[in-house]
């Protein structure tokens, strides 16, 4: 072969193996798009329903706690003021216990990352970094007569 003719077929292959390089990238990004869409709009969806369900919650407890002062009093025989001061301290150890509660969820819970975006992009490199020539159907070619290895 001419120089010149070596020369074109080895640019080809340059820009072959950095379109394949940068097709490769895009598809990763899409991949952790995906994964992070998935996820973030599990999270809206769970969001509005607990909202809807913490609206109509509020409205039932605030005629059930005006009940539930108004009992208090009454069975006390005192005062309605006493009845709802007793149920306002309930309901701060309620509420300081709850929110204690949300703390630790909250610290024991996981950012939403692309997961399998991250290990796809490991094995990637690992690949990148170990080199092994691969048949068509995924069977890294045996190193050693005789020996077959099947590829991750």
């Amino acid at each position: 072969m001419a120089p010149d003719h070596q020369t074109s077929e080895l640019a080809k292959a340059i820009t072959e193996v950095t379109e394949k390089a940068q097709l490769l990238v895009r598809e990763e990004i899409a991949l952790a798009k995906a994964e992070m869409t998935e996820k973030v709009s599990g999270l809206v969806k769970g969001i509005a329903v607990g909202a809807a369900a913490g609206i109509f919650v509020l409205a039932g407890l605030i005629y059930f706690l005006h009940f539930l002062a108004l009992l208090i009093a009454d069975v006390l025989g005192a005062n309605p003021w006493l009845g709802y001061l007793i149920l306002a301290g309930l309901l701060f150890l309620f509420g300081g216990l709850a929110g204690f509660l949300a703390a630790r969820a909250f610290k024991k819970s996981t950012p939403p990352t692309p997961q399998m975006a991250i290990e796809e992009a490991q094995l990637i490199k690992a690949t990148l970094q170990n080199p092994q020539p691969a048949t068509p159907e995924g069977v890294v070619a045996p190193t050693t007569p005789g020996k077959v290895e099947a590829k991750r």
